[in-house]
């Protein structure tokens, strides 16, 4: 391999490095109480609020770099993965995870060319080292989701039996915000103070459903849209869909019970060709040369 081009790899995954790591810096310095400060300083500076002229509009930007943000929301890709950010929950901006993937594909690619000499061991070197970024925000996302849905069906019941006390629905919703623990916790809290900021019910219902992906949890509010249109016993409702949602969950167990056999020999035909080839690599690495040279 010429010695400028890898001079010029080198260079780029440097300056990726360091953008990432900067990026990192800033994404954890900055926090709720130090944007509270420059809002009140800036209020503090133009004068009241009624005359300060000052965009109160949430805006959420993809990355804190202009060019990556412009060129982030120009793609179609982009917004499914940054829902994807705020279902697992993350802080960090999607611009982050993508200039750590490619640092993480440009390590991949010299690994692979440098260890093996080889320009297809490079590529695929490259597209697994840039996938585990997307990898770990996914697999953050799924074990977020699950304890939540193991969370739901207890948060309902608490929900049906404040409204039997004669509770308020946003009563219940404050009382599973308290007593549970995260994430559902955060993420009921989050719906009662857009109430409170004055959103209405079922639109903070709506943003709920957007926040988090968990099919039981659209049965309840859609459940919740369709009583406050058409009336019902509302408590009587939450408790049938929590008795549900644990009905799924014994017909979910039972299946995977069933199944443990068949997935695991599954799982042992899918690994024994790599586990075999392996092998014969370490054992005899002449033996396998004739399919890749």
């Amino acid at each position: 391999m010429p010695p400028l081009l890898i001079v010029l790899i080198l260079a780029v995954f440097v300056y990726l490095a360091v953008t990432v790591a900067l990026l990192l810096g800033r994404s954890a310095s900055r926090g709720d109480a130090k944007r509270m400060e420059r809002r009140l300083a800036g209020l503090a500076q133009d004068g009241a609020a009624e005359e300060a002229e000052l965009d109160i509009v949430k805006k959420h930007q993809m990355s804190d770099m202009p060019w990556l943000n412009a060129l982030l929301a120009g793609q179609s890709w982009s917004s499914g993965l940054d829902r994807t950010l705020m279902q697992a929950d993350i802080t960090a901006p999607l611009g982050v995870f993508v200039l750590l993937a490619l640092v993480l594909a440009g390590v991949g690619f010299l690994l692979g060319l440098v260890g093996l000499d080889n320009m297809l061991a490079a590529a695929a070197g490259a597209v697994v080292f840039g996938v585990v970024p997307f990898w770990w925000i996914r697999r953050k996302k799924q074990r977020r989701m699950a304890k939540f849905e193991a969370q739901l069906p207890e948060a309902l019941d608490l929900v049906g039996r404040a409204l039997k006390a004669g509770h308020t629905f946003s009563s219940g919703m404050n009382m599973v915000g308290q007593e549970f623990d995260a994430p559902i916790s955060v993420e009921f809290n989050r719906t009662l103070e857009e109430i409170n900021f004055g959103v209405n019910v079922l639109e903070a219902l709506d943003n709920l459903m957007d926040r988090v992906d968990c099919p039981d949890l659209n049965f309840f509010v859609v459940s919740v849209k369709i009583q406050s249109e058409t009336g019902g016993n509302l408590a009587e409702i939450v408790e049938n869909i929590a008795s549900l949602i644990r009905e799924r969950f014994k017909l979910k167990g039972r299946v995977r019970v069933l199944s443990a056999e068949g997935r695991f020999a599954a799982m042992v035909l899918i690994l024994l060709p790599f586990g075999v080839t392996g092998t014969i690599q370490l054992l005899n690495p002449e033996f396998l040369e004739a399919l890749y040279t």
